[in-house]
């Protein structure tokens, strides 16, 4: 069984990390959707949260996907899994030299597993979880960056409310 892993914090998940899992489901028997907890960058949404809004949002995928959170070296949950591929979305020209030092590691970390990058559809490839919550903060319009529930928690969580 082909298992891949698509890491991120997914703070919040965009229509552009959707665009990524929706392909990517395609190409192993099971993905795992590894939610990285990054409490100490401030998130907007708990690891927890993120998790469920995650769960909502990839439950028409069936069981061929699951959201689990993790905290620990990305090559170390990899090996846990027992994952053969990590997928990793690329937007522009500058997500390539970080994304290129991050798998020459990782691969010399573990050389049995590869990452595979997909390239973001044209239509998602300014979306960046960083820019929809500046936006909403401003009161902005999200919708077309993200889901209509994950829209609706991002709106409740900068006006304070729980989102969830």
């Amino acid at each position: 069984m082909r298992i891949g892993l698509y890491p991120g914090t997914f703070d919040p998940v965009t229509n552009g990390h959707m665009d990524i899992i929706g392909r990517a489901v395609k190409l192993v028997d099971r993905l795992v959707i590894g939610v990285a907890r990054n409490d100490d960058k401030g998130p907007l949404f708990t690891t927890d949260e993120r998790v469920v809004m995650l769960r909502a949002e990839v439950a028409p995928l069936g069981d061929k996907v699951e959201v689990r959170a993790f905290d620990s070296l990305l090559m170390h949950f990899a090996e846990s899994l027992d994952a053969s591929i990590i997928v990793r979305g690329l937007r522009a020209v500058a997500d390539f030299e970080y994304e290129f030092q991050m798998t020459a590691m990782n691969q010399r970390l573990n050389a049995d597993i590869e990452t595979v990058f997909l390239m973001a559809d044209p239509r998602h490839q300014a979306i960046a979880s960083r820019l929809v919550k500046e936006i909403a903060r401003f009161d902005g319009a999200i919708d077309s960056f993200v889901s209509p529930a994950v829209a609706k928690a991002v709106r409740a969580r900068v006006k304070g409310s729980s989102p969830l």
